[in-house]
């Protein structure tokens, strides 16, 4: 499969935007431990390089969602195909997204994540299109806010192909 790709967010902007975002962690969460959730499979990434840069105790999950609707398009029932491996009960817990479109199955994450009684819950996302979102969520931390189109790379992909970019491609 071959289509064209242009740079939307060079390797070397992401490189310093994960570092400054890891940083930040570091500062509020310093003396803590803090449980990193990975939402598969596009955030394996960014989750992997921020955590890379953390001085903080990290431990690491995964959780694995399906969102069915009509076919094309999400929003419909939410399967959990990876739940989980352990409790987050009294912990200060963060969900990892790659990159925040319409909030609809973060939104429903968010609220089944709350049922398990985390002492604290925060969204950040690497990338934001604020202007597809249908639901009301915001991340907590976001690494970069794009427009809306179809992005590649750094862990999105296209039928599965291009996560490996080191960058953020826009599909041409």
């Amino acid at each position: 499969m071959e289509v064209q790709i242009n740079t939307l967010i060079d390797q070397e902007s992401l490189e310093k935007r994960i570092r400054e975002m890891a940083e930040e962690l570091d500062r509020i969460y310093a003396g803590k431990e803090l449980k990193m959730i990975g939402i598969l499979k596009g955030s394996v990434y960014f989750l992997c390089e921020l955590t890379k840069h953390m001085k903080t105790a990290v431990t690491l999950d995964f959780l694995s969602v399906s969102s069915y609707g009509n076919g094309d398009t999400s929003g419909g029932v939410i399967h959990f195909n990876k739940d989980l491996d352990d409790p987050i009960e009294g912990q200060d817990v963060i969900l990892v997204e790659d990159i925040m479109d319409t909030g609809r199955t973060l939104s429903y994450l968010v609220d089944v994540m709350q049922e398990r009684n985390p002492a604290s819950l925060k969204v950040i996302t690497l990338l934001d299109k604020p202007s597809r979102r249908l639901v009301k969520i915001e991340p907590w931390m976001t690494g970069f806010t794009i427009p809306d189109r179809f992005v590649v790379g750094f862990g999105l992909d296209y039928a599965q192909n291009y996560r490996n970019l080191p960058f953020i491609g826009e599909v041409d």
